[in-house]
């Protein structure tokens, strides 16, 4: 009976619905992102109401307070050729694109009170809050409460490519990536959980000689640091990626260690490893406030009732500042859209993710077939937005088929977009809050968080538990005012 289909597009099972309720995800949100129900061709169709109804059942909950998942446009497949020409017509035609909307809510609530006291309290529930509770607990601090406003992967954490690379402009970020893809490379037998990590490489492409200049900088500082990375002219890179066309491209970057992982499991893997180790994991709950007094934060207030507390740590991405606000505390960070798309499984042909650094487009193939990508809009104003757009689709499509030009008839399934944190000088804001010695930044990390964390994580829990650290004098808010901006400047999008 556990064996039945309850999602044919992606064979989803009523065993994975039970295990997902087992775990503690109980709204459809949640759900869908552990079993993959409704990301199949259909996008929930045909499936939605019997999810809803399993749901209910199995989490003993009445099906009105489930809410739908939320529709990912276009509602139906649509080749990346017929999308690469919207840019050209003054109307395009009505595709179903939702107006903008900002994190999905739901209906759930947890029942369980908080607890009174804890030692952390980490505010933030994406990849970097969830890798610090799991390094902290690992070091003996059970006393641990992460904070997430809304359901598990609903922020930046679990909407980007999943991309992991070493290839970076400052030696301090070659470090942090080069560790953290030793730690993904570890992940599956330390927790327990398959973040499928595939090492095809990275593939870098510009198409200006000033842009050759800077691949050869950094392709320099790389191999210094026991960084691979090739500089490799265009004919190099169709070797490595014989369906590219290469247009326009005059100089090309690889290193074959970089790579990809799924990041739904990423998450799931530092959530359940922190359980494990005692620490509690509160979804839904949000953050309205802080009791302060004398310098220190006393008390995390939030709609579920106040958590005192000995350090609280801020790791909410690009609603960072919304948090800080909440202290008095101004941060730098603006967030800015980044939209992405998958398309139908294909046949598997590449190897490399690919990234064409002068206009932001990036793509890659998953180990199921389909090419995700995505790239940002220099003209976007920066806003907490994660609506989809036309502009998105039509720009990409383009783009993606100048290099690629035999995917015009693949069809794209769906589209979304998250935001990246972004700080003036494309570097992090961590350490101590000025005025405020227990409320650590933990943020600004300009999309590349979720690769950095495993790192991060690590390196912070250490300080905290008093190891000396030159990274979080180095990244301190302080340095904003002071002046001595750390700049990296190899940001895709």
């Amino acid at each position: 009976m556990s064996k039945a289909l309850v999602c044919t597009c992606e064979d989803v099972t009523l065993e994975d619905f039970e295990k997902a309720v087992a775990r503690g995800y109980k709204d459809m949100e949640s759900v869908k992102r552990y079993t993959g129900f409704g990301t199949g061709v259909c996008q929930g169709k045909s499936c939605l109401g019997r999810a809803a109804q399993l749901l209910a059942e199995l989490g003993k909950q009445p099906a009105e307070k489930l809410g739908p998942i939320t529709p990912r446009p276009p509602f139906r497949p649509t080749p990346l050729a017929s999308l690469a020409s919207l840019d050209q017509v003054e109307d395009p035609p009505p595709l179903g694109i939702p107006p903008p909307i900002n994190l999905p809510s739901s209906p759930y609530r947890p029942t369980e009170p908080l607890p009174a006291r804890a030692k952390f309290v980490i505010i933030g529930g994406g990849i970097m809050g969830l890798a610090l509770a799991y390094d902290l607990a690992k070091r003996g601090e059970r006393d641990v409460v992460v904070l997430e406003k809304g359901y598990l992967c609903a922020g930046a954490s679990g909407r980007n490519g999943g991309g992991v690379r070493m290839q970076w402009s400052t030696p301090t970020n070659i470090a942090l990536a080069r560790r953290s893809i030793e730690l993904c490379k570890s992940f599956a037998r330390e927790l327990g959980v398959n973040i499928w990590l595939r090492q095809g490489g990275y593939l870098f492409l510009v198409r200006t000689d000033e842009g050759a200049r800077r691949l050869e900088r950094n392709v320099r500082l790389q191999n210094s640091l026991g960084v691979p990375t090739e500089l490799i002219s265009p004919d190099g890179a169709r070797e490595r990626v014989p369906q590219l066309s290469a247009k326009g491209i005059v100089a090309a970057a690889f290193n074959r260690e970089d790579g990809v992982i799924f990041p739904w499991p990423f998450l799931w893997g530092y959530a359940s490893g922190a359980q494990k180790l005692g620490a509690r994991v509160e979804t839904f709950t949000r953050v309205t406030g802080f009791q302060i007094s004398q310098g220190q934060v006393r008390a995390v207030q939030t709609d579920r009732g106040a958590i005192a507390c000995e350090q609280v740590v801020i790791a909410a991405g690009a609603w960072s500042p919304e948090v800080a606000r909440l202290a008095e505390v101004k941060l730098p960070n603006e967030p800015h859209r980044h939209e992405i798309l998958v398309t139908e499984p294909l046949k598997p042909f590449l190897n490399p993710l690919v990234s064409v650094l002068d206009s932001g487009l990036y793509f890659s193939q998953s180990m199921r077939g389909e090419i995700v990508g995505g790239m940002g809009d220099p003209h976007e104003p920066p806003g907490l937005e994660m609506g989809s757009t036309f502009g998105f689709l039509a720009r990409f499509s383009k783009a993606i088929l100048e290099q690629v030009p035999i995917l015009g008839s693949v069809k794209v399934v769906r589209q979304w977009a998250g935001c990246y944190d972004v700080t003036p000088d494309n570097a992090p804001v961590l350490g101590r809050t000025p005025g405020l010695s227990n409320m650590i930044q933990l943020s600004g990390f300009v999309g590349h968080g979720f690769m950095m964390a495993p790192a991060i994580s690590e390196r912070t829990a250490a300080w905290l538990a008093g190891e000396p650290d030159e990274l979080f004098e180095k990244f301190s808010l302080r340095r904003f005012a002071e002046g001595r901006l750390e700049k990296e400047d190899f940001i895709i999008g």
